[in-house]
Formats: structure tokens, sequence, C-alpha cells
């Protein structure tokens, strides 16, 4: 909770000075939004009409009436004609620089899931439309990523001319050809990285199969091929794409470029969006790396931060890649409980390093084991006492399957992270399945769990993502209100930052979106369809489709 009774009498104190001041143009604000079904994401008063602006912060909510006699004469004074004003949304974890070089070559996406051999055959049809030593890029899914036949020997058949770097579509994993291999700097005796592993035939020889932290190593090389300068010219469309969705902050949890790199491109792009880099470190052969980061300002750029450090436990559901580490065999597949990145020892390097920095760990531990080993190590390194301020978050709601380490973690301050558009589609999938899924949004997590909410860089809009929430058969569903609050507030509390952002009340920075319908009654059919017609960070236009004239 941001403001209660007390900050509720602040923001009536503040009108009323305004009003008795009769509006000096030192204490009238620089804008007032007037005239709109105002949401706040503030539980002491969640609905109001009307908010007012100096400067890059709030200084007054309040009705329409009330916040329209605080202008003066340099007020800006825009009537929003009833539109819903909401917190701007805050992704609480998306990948913002992604781009990699060469032709990318498509296979359909997740819904076609192609095989081996499709990818094999459009690897091999590209070769013949493009001149020798270009890049190859091919994007694959489960069902190919599976097949043993898509390794480097294959690869260097059909291909060998061309660099193939093949990434799959969640994230974890590459396979490469010999000719990728060698312009990355992979040589035929390069030892595994802590947390990741090079599979090898059984003469020890590079399959080209990359998995974790090796692979994350290769496309960091790989995406450093990129000019700087085509960096820049991405990051500012993203920026623009996300100001029309209402987005005024994203978590960057990144592992996609070193630290030099991400720092200048962010600093030449000078984008007017808050973007929160999460530290990734590179781990090598011989050490976790975390000092990577430690030359990086904490603020890069006016709206740039660097806090926190995130670290890849497990890996990806059984249909996916079967990394994530479980308790029990996984479905299909007798004996197998998937794969712990690290050794148990680095994970308590990584506790101690955090409680040493006092700094916020982002864990991906999606498996039930995974989690257990987390909170066990937690409680061996310090007592709840030194981890509750640092808001431990699990990415991707991992915890929500460990119902017997709840109180243990909440204990402990830990936090949920949640993607919306990884919520599976009901009507797909048999009712047993679906009575077992431990959803972000059961009473019984709701009250433990604080959850922040972001995209993980697929279907980056939030309406869509909020659609996606409501259209799935949770009981009792989750409200609207609850989903947005998320969205806003609760992003901004996992980055440790609810007293300066998440919602509307005197003294938050006003980031503010004015939306192009009413997300809280409009049909779920049509919910993804909205967009942003004003977005406001620090107080400044950001974005403006010309709507509201």
């Amino acid at each position: 909770m941001i403001v209660s009774l007390s900050g509720w009498l602040a923001t009536a104190l503040t009108v009323a000075f305004a009003a008795e001041s009769a509006g000096p143009s030192q204490q009238a604000p620089d804008l007032v939004l007037l005239g709109g079904k105002v949401f706040t994401s503030d539980t002491a008063r969640p609905w109001t009409e009307a908010v007012a602006i100096r400067g890059e912060r709030i200084v007054a909510v309040g009705t329409t009436a009330d916040l329209r006699r605080l202008a003066g004469a340099s007020t800006r004074v825009i009537d929003v004609g009833g539109r819903v004003v909401v917190p701007g949304f805050n992704d609480a974890h998306d990948h913002v620089l992604a781009g990699s070089p060469g032709t990318n070559v498509s296979m359909g996406g997740p819904e076609i899931d192609a095989a081996g051999d499709q990818v094999l055959d459009s690897v091999r049809a590209m070769t013949g439309r493009v001149a020798r030593g270009t890049w190859i890029r091919v994007e694959i899914w489960a069902k190919a990523f599976a097949d043993t036949t898509l390794r480097r020997q294959t690869l260097d058949r059909e291909a060998p001319d061309h660099p193939v770097a093949i990434y799959t579509g969640w994230g974890h994993g590459m396979i490469l050809n010999t000719a990728t291999m060698r312009a990355l700097g992979i040589r035929e005796s390069e030892p595994d990285p802590f947390g990741g592993w090079y599979e090898r035939d059984r003469q020890g020889r590079l399959t080209g199969r990359l998995h974790e932290y090796a692979g994350w190593s290769a496309r960091r090389r790989h995406r450093a091929l990129v000019p700087e300068s085509t960096m820049v010219e991405a990051l500012r469309r993203f920026a623009r794409s996300e100001l029309q969705l209402g987005i005024t902050t994203v978590h960057d949890m990144g592992l996609n470029y070193a630290p030099a790199t991400q720092v200048r491109v962010l600093r030449a792009a000078q984008l007017p969006i808050r973007v929160h880099i999460c530290k990734h470190s590179i781990p090598t052969p011989s050490s976790l790396n975390i000092a990577e980061w430690d030359t990086v300002p904490e603020r890069p750029a006016p709206l740039v931060e660097v806090s926190g450090r995130k670290w890849i436990l497990d890996g990806a559901p059984p249909d996916v890649d079967g990394l994530m580490f479980t308790r029990g065999p996984q479905a299909g597949r007798p004996g197998w409980h998937g794969r712990f990145d690290f050794p148990i020892d680095s994970v308590r390097r990584m506790l101690v390093d955090a409680v040493q920095r006092r700094e916020q760990l982002a864990l991906h531990a999606l498996g039930d084991s995974a989690v257990a080993i987390v909170v066990r190590l937690m409680e061996t390194v310090a007592p709840d006492s030194v981890w509750r301020p640092l808001r431990i978050r699990i990415e991707h709601g991992g915890i929500l399957g460990t119902p017997d380490l709840w109180a243990r973690a909440t204990a402990k301050g830990m936090i949920i992270v949640g993607n919306l558009p990884f919520i599976p589609d009901a009507r797909t999938l048999p009712k047993a399945f679906l009575d077992s899924l431990a959803g972000d949004f059961r009473p019984e997590v709701v009250s433990l769990f604080p959850l922040g909410l972001g995209s993980d860089g697929v279907a980056r809009s939030p309406f869509a993502g909020l659609a996606n929430a409501l259209r799935f058969p949770y009981d009792p569903r989750p409200s609207r209100e609850y989903l947005v609050r998320a969205y806003t507030w609760g992003s901004a509390y996992a980055e440790l930052a609810e007293t300066q952002k998440g919602s509307l009340a005197p003294g938050m920075l006003a980031d503010i979106a004015v939306l192009s319908q009413d997300i809280f009654t409009v049909p779920v059919e049509v919910l993804s369809r909205t967009e942003s017609v004003l977005t406001l960070v620090g107080g400044r236009v950001a974005w403006d489709a010309g709507v509201l004239r």
C-alpha cells in the first residue's frame, strides 16, 4: 500500500492549499488531466477523476471540480473525455536488445513447431538465395530442438559455406554449424562454463548444440556483430512501440549484450522510456564473472537504472526442453528430473554476494526442486530479516508449484514476477491438467506473494496479457483491477521502486497512460486492441496520438 489515510489527507491539504493561495504561478501545476476515469493503483483511493502534475511528479489527485481550481495561467489543461487513466504500465520482465545479424529463416513459430528435417530443408534453400559467407539465423521450437539429427554435422552438409546460428524461441539453447563456431571463437576443446555445457559426441567432439550459459555466451558474441548504430535505431523503435501501449518502464533481463555495449547504445539512444537493467553476468569456466558489471554506473543515462542481478538456475518446462529441475519425474520421461544449471556451492556464492552487496536477485527457478534449493540455501546464508528488504524475485512464477515452501519463502520477502503471455490456452488442455495448475491468482497465492507482471519479450501488449489471464478458467477469476495493479504497482514493487512510481498519488512520478478504451469494462475479446492515446513519462508527453485536442 502506497498511500494510507495520511496520504489521502496530504492530497486534500495539497488541494486546499493551492486553492487558498489563488494559484500563484510557482504553485500551479504544469499539467492537469480532467474528466477521466482514473484508476490509481493505490488501494487507499483506487478511483478518482483528475490528476495534477508539476515538473516530473504528481501534486494532487481528486475530482475534476477540485483540480480544475488548481490550474494557473500557464497550466495545460486536458479534458480526457471520460477515458480511463492509469499509471504507466511497467513490464517487469522483458528483453530489450534482442537483434542478431543474419538472414532470418522463418519456421512458422510454435504453432507449426517444425521438425528437424524441415529446418534443414529451409537452411539448404536459403543458401541458394544468399551469398557465400552470409549469416543464416533460424528460430526453432521444441520438436526441432529435440531432434537428435539436427546438429553441427548435418548443418555443415547443408550449409558448408554459410555460418548458421539456430536459436530456440524460448531462449534456452542453440545449435551451430562449424562456420559459426569458428566465427564466434568456440574451439573444439572449449570447456564448459559455470551454468552451461556443450554437447559432445562419444569421441568428445562438439556437436554444435549449446545449453544454458554456453548458449548465452554464444548469443552475446553473435549479437556483438550488430553495428551499434543499428542497435540504437532498434532501441528507439522499441521505445516508440512501448509508449504507444502505455508502457513507461521496462526491466531488461537481457543476457544478450556485454555491459559496456549495452551502456553505450542506451546512452546514444537517449530513450524517452524508463529502462531498468538487471545485471546479467556470463560465467566463464573458472568464475561466475560477477565483477563484469562492477564498472557500470547505477545511472548510465537519464532514464536508465542498473540494479539487481539475474541468474538462471534451470531450464524450461517438459513441453519445451524439459530442463526445469523437478522433485518428481517429468511426464512422459520416466526417471528424468531435469537439470540444475549450477553446482550448489556456486548458488551459495550468488546468495552470499547478494547479501554482501545488498543487491536484489532475480532468479529463473522454474522447477520445484530448484526453488527448494534456493530457499534452503537462503536459510543457511542469512536470517529472514536480512533477506526481506532485498525482495528476491522468482521469475516466471516458479515458486507457485511449491506450496510446502510458501511460508518459508514469504518470510524471506520473496516475490513473484509472472508472465501473462505464457498462461496456456484453456481450450486446448485436458481438465485434469487445468485442475493441477498452480495459477498466479489463487486466493492463497494472492494473499502471500506480491506479484509483478511482464511479457518476457512475447506479446508485449499488456492488454493482450490481461486478456489472456481473463480467458483462463481461474476460480475465482482475478479482477481486472488486481491485474492492472500488478502490472503497475506490483512491477514497481518488484524493482524496489514502489515509493516512486506505480501508482497515481501526490509525490509519485507522473508516469501515466490515457487509454483508447475502458479496459475495466470492454469485452475480453476486444481488450487486446487497446492502445494509449497519451503517455507521460515524468510529466512529459512521450507519446501523443493526437486524440486529445
